[in-house]
């Protein structure tokens, strides 16, 4: 599957591994997503979160639906707000993301 804006979420999250050295990735590894998806927004405010989304809402809305009702059961993500589905949305791609990162740290390893 082709993500709505893969690049860019997967910039964002090179951008934050730069800014951590090495031994912290290392220890940290398992909470990757965790720490750059989840403990700051990707977008901050509505507006922004509107323009981000551009004609691609309900392809977005589908996509979250889809991951939270395979991995909690059910839905909780607040559609009316603009800024929570982006977030989402960030957070869902960015497990991508990083899993490909974790699996290219460890055949280095290997």
């Amino acid at each position: 599957m082709t993500y709505y804006k893969y690049k860019e979420i997967k910039q964002h999250f090179y951008d934050f591994i730069e800014n951590q050295d090495q031994e912290w990735i290392i220890s940290n590894k398992e909470d990757l997503h965790h720490h750059c998806y989840n403990t700051d927004y990707y977008i901050i405010g509505t507006y922004q979160a509107k323009q981000w989304l551009n004609d691609h809402t309900f392809e977005v809305i589908d996509i979250i639906k889809e991951y939270e009702q395979n991995n909690f059961g059910e839905v909780n993500t607040d559609f009316s707000n603009p800024e929570s589905v982006v977030n989402m949305y960030a957070y869902i791609v960015g497990e991508e993301i990083v899993q490909d990162y974790i699996n290219s740290l460890d055949s280095k390893v290997a």
